[in-house]
């Protein structure tokens, strides 16, 4: 008898780095609740001009900082008393009606960068310190690559689930349609956080036929870039994050660019063909169920391997009570 609830192992959210916005959403002076990782959240960005999240309800008489905040310099002033905290260490700064600031006046602050043209918050399930980083990508913004497009959808997915398909090739002859199981070899980082896959083959090009290089780097759960090389003096770039918004849901987020010598040529294809593909996957993350343990074949050593190195990013303790 199947049965859902029987047959699913409910994963908890892993920790890492995930964006929570695109950093040309966030504007100076901006306030926003977020929700992500199971938490409410305040986003905003200072008078400097630096993003800053923070637990959003105020320690005084639990006014939502998110709604009806306003940024004072580097801090965020509640709406209801005027409390103000800052953004970077979650410290009450000010008081306007009186001196004294109580020693338990603050709010949690999260650790936040930018980059790739995202804002990116740490997420801990105990709360400690990042541990690992991602790079900079150096084609965006880059004046001879194109400005991006972007593409985001909420999936009903975890966020382990969705990254899994990089490592699972015979999908993309089921679900999308091509013509075989393409080859391919992975490559583990000594670090562990980092890995990659390459398939290479001959392909027709709108520059030629050349030797295709499809590269796909990741970055703990949820952060993915995938690059066409081997063109000539031209290139495509597809950078994700895919976002816990809770223990079964995602938000995900898609940047991609080319060099501006394919814009025209192939740019608006490689673009639609990504973001019509994720949609084809979609019925089966919303209907399938998570299996710890799963029954693997010979052909599935992608799949073997991805299991072992994403168990890194669970912390023990919360990991085992699930």
């Amino acid at each position: 008898m199947a049965r859902r609830e029987q047959e699913h192992d409910q994963l908890p959210i892993p920790n890492g780095w995930f964006a929570v916005e695109w950093s040309r959403e966030l504007h100076e002076g901006d306030v926003k609740p977020i929700y992500y990782f199971g938490e409410e959240l305040v986003l905003f960005r200072t008078r400097s001009g630096e993003a800053k999240v923070l637990d959003p309800f105020c320690p005084h008489l639990g006014a939502h900082l998110g709604y009806g905040g306003r940024v004072m310099g580097d801090s965020i002033r509640c709406p209801f008393h005027g409390w103000q905290f800052d953004g970077a260490s979650g410290d009450c700064s000010h008081i306007p009606y009186c001196e004294r600031i109580p020693q338990k006046a603050r709010v949690r602050s999260w650790e936040v960068q930018e980059k790739n043209g995202m804002v990116f918050v740490w997420y801990h399930a105990e709360a400690k310190p990042p541990e690992w980083d991602f790079p900079a990508l150096p084609e965006i913004g880059h004046e001879d690559w194109s400005e991006p497009r972007t593409f985001e959808v909420e999936l009903e997915a975890h966020v382990q689930d969705t990254h899994e398909n990089n490592n699972d090739p015979v999908h993309f002859q089921y679900v999308h349609g091509m013509p075989q199981t393409p080859p391919g070899e992975i490559h583990y980082d000594e670090d562990s956080t980092h890995y990659r896959i390459v398939n290479t083959s001959e392909q027709q090009t709108p520059l030629g036929v050349f030797e295709v290089t499809l590269a796909r780097d990741s970055w703990g759960l949820g952060l993915t870039s995938v690059r066409t090389e081997g063109i000539p003096d031209a290139g495509l770039l597809m950078y994700s994050s895919t976002t816990p918004i809770d223990e079964k849901r995602v938000h995900s987020r898609w940047l991609l660019t080319c060099t501006n010598n394919l814009v025209d040529i192939a740019g608006e294809e490689f673009m639609h063909g990504l973001t019509q593909g994720v949609k084809v996957d979609l019925p089966v993350w919303k209907n399938m169920v998570h299996r710890s343990r799963p029954v693997l074949c010979e052909g599935d050593i992608f799949l073997s391997d991805y299991r072992k190195w994403a168990r890194q990013f669970y912390s023990d303790s919360v990991y085992d009570e699930r």
